[in-house]
């Protein structure tokens, strides 16, 4: 019998598929193979396809599309893009139940090599519930990379522990390793916390007494500065303010009211003269006080 050939739709993925990973591997042309990427998982739909066993091709579908994805994943790795890989992915396959084990377990591992495990927290949770999810051969693989990858590094122990124990995929003895392992990760992570408190109270010591001291010495200058200028005010307020204006006022009358060659301009003339002598004397000390002549 002859052999059952893929749907027109198939064979153009894989096609896509093949130039995607000839793009990807021979010539290091990431957003070329993410191109294709994209485009063969458009033909292919946004259906997960039948489950495997079900005919060569809506398997081979399903096959096509899964390996798509992979090669786009590490695309846009290769080109620094690894923030856009889950949205990426999840709109070829709308909910994280219908990720197949591959991808997910290449975005858990892509996540925590960038130090964002946070980012798959809701997704491997969301998957490793899933009822049709706990069959796949792949489960405890899953569950594990999970546990190691995401929930301890982000401190979920109490999350990890009841994922553990509800597991019916392990047995005794593997979920007694497991409880160890999450056991020994919490008393790393309370070590870390407490070498960190103190490590901030070292540093909040350290600043306090560096700011005590710029504090004292910023008291200081501004005590000297307020003595200073207490002690020109004092002296300010001792000049001949009263005199100065008035003399200021009877220049003003002499320049612009008076005509000084008047013989009636001379008695204010003098007086003006009085007043500037007076205030020059009490303004200036007589070591600095310059000559005054007639």
């Amino acid at each position: 019998s002859e052999p059952l050939a893929w749907p027109p739709v198939s064979a153009q993925a894989a096609s896509l598929l093949e130039e995607a990973a000839d793009l990807l591997v021979l010539h290091r042309d990431f957003a070329a193979a993410v191109e294709r990427c994209e485009a063969g998982c458009d033909s292919l739909g946004t259906g997960t396809g039948p489950s495997p066993g079900t005919g060569p091709g809506p398997e081979s579908s399903a096959e096509v599309k899964c390996s798509l994805c992979v090669v786009g994943i590490q695309a846009l790795a290769e080109m620094n893009r690894w923030r856009e890989v889950l949205s990426w992915v999840l709109q070829y396959y709308r909910i994280p139940e219908h990720l197949p084990p591959k991808v997910l377990e290449l975005c858990i591992r892509l996540y925590s090599k960038v130090r964002e495990p946070q980012v798959m927290l809701e997704v491997g949770s969301s998957w490793l519930r899933d009822q049709t999810n706990k069959s796949l051969p792949e489960y405890g693989s899953l569950l594990e990379l999970y546990l190691l990858h995401v929930l301890l590094p982000l401190g979920r122990f109490e999350a990890a522990e009841e994922l553990v124990r509800g597991c019916d995929v392990f047995n005794s003895e593997q979920q007694l390793a497991f409880l160890g392992t999450i056991c020994e990760s919490r008393c790393q992570w309370t070590q870390r916390e407490e070498m960190h408190l103190a490590a901030e109270e070292q540093q909040d010591a350290a600043t306090e007494t560096v700011l005590g001291a710029l504090s004292q010495k910023l008291l200081t200058m501004l005590t000297l500065l307020r003595r200073a200028l207490r002690s020109m005010s004092s002296h300010f307020y001792l000049l001949p303010y009263k005199k100065m204006l008035l003399a200021t006022f009877l220049l003003y009358l002499v320049v612009v009211r008076l005509d000084p060659a008047s013989p009636t301009s001379l008695p204010f003339i003098y007086k003006l003269v009085q007043l500037f002598r007076q205030a020059w004397a009490a303004v200036f000390s007589p070591i600095h006080r310059p000559p005054i002549q007639d």
